[in-house]
């Protein structure tokens, strides 16, 4: 039932009640996850050349290892200490990763659109909610080497997580009197096949990150 407002100008307004429910739909990952979270030496960098800090010209010798913990969203457990050992000690505590629920949501949006399945994007952004920071990410993750080139052309190596083998379980909240729940999962495997998340995803011509929705 609507509720209604009464104005002092006598206005009767009707005010919609919107209709909240939720659900928990679980992913499962097609083709590897490969994460890349900005570490805070490299947020560092980009502050001082901002401020226009002096740089020092000399690099600081490269750590793989680092480069790796750090490229990971840890929900829980990050190591201390940038080596294979402290990482392995991590894992066997019991540690924990994530990623952007906006990755998520992003590609559901994005591929429901293209496919013709929403009208337009902004309203299917207010239609649903995922009502937490990171999705947990269940997987174990491995270090991968890369050859990159930069935005100069320059070409550089670059160390990365990726779960091989990954699932999640994604928690929304949305509108029913908007999208149903049937809708909703379709935009969600929509999203795990054209879109994708991480990095080299379909949405920007790779095949990594790919996921469909898990059904009984």
């Amino acid at each position: 039932m609507p509720v209604k407002k009464k104005e002092t100008d006598g206005l009767v307004i009707s005010i919609p009640v919107i209709n909240e429910q939720h659900i928990t739909v679980r992913i499962i990952g097609e083709t590897p996850l490969v994460v890349h979270n900005w570490s805070q030496k490299a947020k560092q960098e980009m502050l001082d050349k901002m401020m226009q800090k002096a740089k020092n010209k000399k690099h600081d010798i490269r750590n793989p290892v680092e480069d790796f913990i750090e490229s990971l969203y840890w929900l829980e457990g990050k190591p201390a200490e940038y080596t294979e050992e402290a990482y392995a000690a991590a894992l066997q505590k019991g540690a924990r990763f994530g990623f952007p629920a906006t990755a998520f949501k992003a590609a559901a949006v994005s591929a429901g659109y293209r496919a013709g399945l929403t009208k337009d994007k902004v309203s299917t952004n207010g239609s649903f909610h995922i009502n937490r920071d990171f999705v947990e990410i269940y997987g174990t993750p491995v270090m991968r080497e890369d050859m990159v080139r930069v935005s100069n052309g320059a070409p550089d190596i670059r160390y990365r997580g990726m779960f091989p083998e990954w699932e999640a379980e994604i928690e929304l909240s949305y509108n029913a009197n908007v999208i149903s729940a049937e809708q909703l999962v379709n935009l969600i495997n929509y999203g795990g096949y054209a879109c994708g998340i991480g990095e080299w995803r379909p949405e920007k011509g790779g095949d990594w990150g790919r996921y469909h929705v898990m059904t009984e």
